[in-house]
């Protein structure tokens, strides 16, 4: 395995995994999301690799990679797949974290996962995780709980040198494929891809009304602290 779109959700993994599907240079996984290293029925003490690898075309000199976007946040996932390959190279997408958790809770609210409105998932509704299983993580109700950037990318680098990471914006991703492919390319050591045009992929349905200010300002305030370390470790800052 060559890279892993590792993170995060709703941040445009779906849309970079799309343009990569057609570029020559890459074999990608026959399911976008393999959801092997958060598998929590894996033994982990001795994990048989072989359902993971089978997702691969083994064939040829092709660049393998998959996209599984929970990588990041989910408890121990990142130690999983060091142990499994320390060389592999991680792909982060970043998106504003209160878009993030608006975006998340408008595609669970859809899915019918989600009856509560908003504005209680991201106060009263995060004592959900208190019950959750690994504890304090959740696969649904994780709104707030995945935005917390800076506390992932710290743990990402305490495993992988900083020059196996690239961490890519969603809005350049939409913005801009071809400057950010050309990243991505130049990251995984492929040949430069041929222009593309901008595609929407996986757009989400308009479910829940629009954001409100109050909710804006309280998620900013929550995630204040965290951000200002994610600019202190990457530059990175979205407000």
């Amino acid at each position: 395995m060559n890279f892993i779109i590792a993170g995060v959700q709703k941040a445009g993994t779906t849309a970079l995994f799309d343009y990569l599907s057609d570029i020559p240079a890459y074999a990608l996984s026959a399911t976008k999301e393999v959801h092997f290293f958060d598998d929590e029925s894996v033994d982990w003490a001795a994990p048989d690799y072989e359902p993971y690898h089978a997702q691969f075309d083994w064939t040829g000199e092709a660049i393998r990679g998959e996209a599984t976007p929970i990588y990041l946040y989910w408890p121990r996932c990142l130690e999983r797949i060091a142990a499994y390959n320390s060389d592999v190279r991680l792909i982060v997408m970043l998106r504003d974290p209160v878009e993030r958790a608006w975006s998340h809770w408008r595609m669970e609210t859809s899915r019918g996962a989600e009856m509560q409105p908003f504005s209680w998932c991201i106060r009263q509704g995060r004592r959900r995780l208190f019950d959750a299983e690994p504890w304090g993580a959740h696969r649904e109700f994780s709104y707030v709980e995945r935005g917390f950037y800076g506390e992932q990318i710290e743990r990402l680098y305490g495993l992988f040198p900083r020059e196996q990471v690239l961490l890519l914006q969603a809005d350049d991703l939409r913005r801009d494929p071809n400057t950010a492919l050309g990243r991505v390319s130049d990251f995984l050591g492929a040949p430069a891809p041929a222009p593309v045009e901008h595609r929407n992929v996986h757009v989400g349905q308009d479910v829940g009304g629009a954001l409100a200010g109050e909710d804006v300002s309280y998620l900013r305030e929550i995630y204040a602290e965290d951000m200002a370390r994610l600019a202190r470790l990457t530059g990175v800052s979205f407000w």
